[in-house]
């Protein structure tokens, strides 16, 4: 197609995109892309090669989009094989890294990085305490860090005089690794940059603009650990409050200028903890939402589209989290019974998703087709809604699955 051609069917497709999240019916449901490694399929490539080859990653990125032809997709990839190993980077293994086979997908590992006597530090000064204390302990090469002096608590001719920590061998051999590290993951960042700008302007809106997380999220996943954050709803409640209402400002600082530089208005936010087996309903209430929320209205005042990923089940909290700007959001669902949140939520938010990891891995074409055939049917019916799977496209999947799901939105178009 030319460049003209390519615009026009951009704006077509971001049009079936905006008037979905809208709540608006369209021609059809619009299909998105959205996978970590199952493109590999497509080359026979393993997940360790994509994880340390950027441009093998976009290689079959670009082929995977070409074949199912969606109306947006994530530039999401994860190709930071060499960045992780050369942080030394302790919450994941990955493919290649050494611990994890190379057809096995990342895997995070839940530890503690910030002790409950620390609450105090955070609240006083986040920079201060990821600097001095939580980078060193995230990677080892970020342990040049923790030497850089407490600028703040220096005035006048101390601060004429701290240049001297520069001098400490220790400290340069430790930025020479950073330097490293960061030129190799500027040259993946850049990239990935130009993969993302060249499919949207073969035509292919982007799903994914900013990132940003559920404050109780940060503390759970990668500073007080999941047994920690449990136990301080219980033991640290007023701490545990203060510091995710400190963090809910810090963890929109960027969003608005990332989403712009990608040049989508979509905001990503995949949550973990606060699901219906993690917290009862009044601790979501109390723990989980209201700083969510605050974040999801935030983000629609900005003119920014929040996509929400509910990983797991939230079924009990759909009445509650009905509870947010109409025709603004759009609510992503893995696990949760989404033929009761069209019911709940048919007037509030756009649902995506969420054909089945077991249909797409282990059933057949026809299996999916009838699966989906039923979403675009009942969830689709009114609009509001985009298809993909519970999770993006899992690694695992056979491709005829696939290529049936992609096909569907056509198929069984209004």
């Amino acid at each position: 197609m030319t460049a003209t051609n390519n615009k026009a069917v951009y704006d077509e497709r971001l049009k079936r995109l905006e008037d979905n999240v809208a709540l608006k019916e369209t021609d059809r449901v619009p299909f998105i892309y959205f996978s970590t490694f199952w493109a590999a399929k497509l080359q026979r490539l393993t997940f360790a090669e994509m994880m340390y080859d950027v441009d093998k990653y976009i290689a079959v990125s670009k082929q995977a989009i070409d074949m199912l032809q969606p109306d947006a997709f994530s530039s999401l990839l994860f190709a930071f094989g060499q960045t992780l190993e050369g942080l030394s980077y302790n919450p994941m293994r990955w493919p290649g890294g050494g611990k994890v086979d190379p057809m096995a997908t990342f895997q995070y590992l839940d530890q503690e990085f910030m002790t409950v006597d620390e609450y105090d530090e955070y609240i006083f000064d986040p920079t201060g305490f990821y600097l001095h204390k939580y980078l060193p302990r995230l990677a080892g090469a970020y342990k040049p860090l923790g030497m850089l002096p407490d600028f703040a608590a220096r005035a006048e001719w101390d601060l004429i005089t701290q240049p001297m920590f520069m001098g400490n061998p220790e400290f340069q051999e430790g930025m020479k690794r950073l330097f490293e590290v960061g030129n190799k993951t500027a040259h993946i960042m850049k990239r990935i940059l130009d993969y993302g700008n060249e499919m949207q302007a073969a035509g292919y809106p982007m799903i994914v603009g900013g990132f940003c997380k559920a404050p109780y999220d940060l503390f759970a996943d990668f500073l007080r650990g999941s047994k920690g954050a449990m136990m301080d709803m219980f033991r640290n409640k007023d701490r545990l409050l203060e510091a995710m209402a400190k963090a809910r400002v810090l963890l929109m600082r960027h969003v608005k200028a990332d989403s712009e530089l990608l040049n989508s208005k979509f905001v990503f936010m995949p949550l973990h903890w606060g699901l219906d087996g993690f917290m009862s309903p009044a601790q979501f209430k109390t723990f989980y939402w209201p700083e969510l929320r605050k974040i999801i209205v935030a983000f629609t005042e900005m003119g920014l589209t929040p996509c929400v990923l509910w990983e797991g089940n939230c079924t009990g909290r759909l009445e509650t989290i009905a509870d947010v700007p109409a025709g603004k959001c759009v609510y992503w669902f893995e696990g949760t019974d989404i033929f009761k949140a069209k019911e709940v939520l048919r007037d509030t938010v756009c649902i995506r998703g969420n054909v089945p990891t077991s249909i797409l891995i282990t059933g057949t074409p026809e299996d999916t087709d009838e699966y989906c055939k039923k979403l675009i049917r009942v969830v689709g019916k009114g609009g509001g809604f985009m298809l993909d799977g519970s999770v993006g496209i899992p690694d695992e999947a056979k491709v005829e699955n696939v290529i049936a799901m992609a096909q569907s939105v056509r198929k069984y178009a209004n």
